[in-house]
């Protein structure tokens, strides 16, 4: 069933260079407040807005400085420990409302973003460590309960336009050695972690053979191309459908196919052999479609496909680029690479 998630338009603006700007401009205007001038801390209120943060003059906001700045201390006021009596039912999240505290994680998911995957795992600690902490210090208390939630929801539900494995991958080590989860869950997350790791961003893909309509065995290394495009793929699929559809359109794909620029490798992972056969006529004739003859993708685990579609995009040596990618993200990839 498909999860809802609040509106984050702003963080899939990706068609060019200039909307990206735009895009962290319009964040910078959602977190940012003006630097106060100190002062006794206001009496807590059982509801409250997301508290924005205060980036001192000093800092430049449009820069890493900025982003740094952020990334340190977007949580501080949120998951102050000081404060207490936040309504906490199941429309709050620490005396927020539950749709704009969603909205404030999926902004400094951008942020996070923005500044790049070195700093996933530190600005991932600071956001576990801030929740933990109000867990110590008011057990009656939803914002660890409440925002874990949001973000294993937001960066590993496979409907999530935000997911991404690199950044769920430290909350999950963290999550898999919490005393504040029991047994089972910790087992859970232990595994999710493992699968997170495989076939990472920057890691040689796993390879595998896979059959043609014709009978004739490929494997993924033996495609030759300067990128490569892996598409798991399910016949009858409508988002499978829509995405063929989107590529079949996209200015200068099919001329860089030809060029041997770009492979779309479209690999069907499970039995209904009938259902591809008949499915094949939706299928370009200039991609590689083929199906796992041996089916160890799935019992092999080689790839951790938690929902179809699942899209992957691969440089020149198999290296993994883009892992398991919403399609906005792909789309505004390919149009870069085109």
């Amino acid at each position: 069933m498909s999860r809802t998630f609040p509106i984050i338009g702003m963080l899939l603006r990706r068609l060019s260079r200039h909307c990206r700007l735009v895009a962290w401009t319009a964040v910078l205007a959602t977190v940012l407040a003006v630097p106060s001038c100190g002062g006794p801390a206001p009496v807590s209120k059982a509801i409250r807005t997301f508290p924005a943060v205060s980036v001192p003059s000093v800092l430049s906001q449009d820069g890493k400085e900025a982003q740094a700045y952020i990334l340190r201390h977007y949580w501080d006021a949120f998951a102050d420990t000081s404060l207490r009596g936040f309504r906490c039912d199941s429309t709050y999240i620490g005396g927020v409302e539950r749709g704009e505290a969603e909205q404030a994680f999926a902004n400094w998911v951008y942020v996070l973003e923005m500044a790049g995957p070195a700093s996933y795992d530190a600005a991932v600690g600071v956001f576990y460590d801030k929740m933990t902490l109000t867990e110590a210090a008011d057990t009656s208390s939803n914002i660890y309960e409440g925002m874990m939630e949001v973000a294993c929801r937001y960066l590993y539900d496979p409907n999530s336009p935000l997911r991404d494995e690199e950044m769920y991958l430290p909350l999950c080590r963290r999550l898999s050695e919490s005393p504040l989860q029991d047994s089972l869950r910790r087992a859970r997350y232990a595994k999710e972690a493992a699968n997170c790791s495989l076939n990472r961003i920057g890691a040689p893909a796993a390879d595998f053979s896979f059959s043609d309509k014709n009978g004739r065995i490929r494997s993924l290394y033996g495609i030759k191309a300067g990128w490569t495009l892996l598409f798991f793929s399910n016949p009858g699929c409508h988002a499978c459908k829509d995405i063929i559809e989107h590529l079949k359109a996209m200015t200068g794909l099919n001329e860089a196919i030809a060029q041997g620029r770009l492979a779309v490798v479209n690999v069907y992972i499970d039995e209904d052999m009938t259902g591809w056969f008949d499915y094949m006529p939706y299928y370009p004739d200039n991609w590689y479609n083929g199906y796992d003859h041996n089916l160890v993708i799935r019992t092999d685990n080689l790839y951790d496909v938690r929902a179809i579609p699942s899209l992957y995009l691969l440089d020149r040596e198999k290296r993994v680029v883009l892992k398991d990618a919403p399609e906005e993200k792909l789309y505004h990839k390919l149009e870069e690479i085109l």
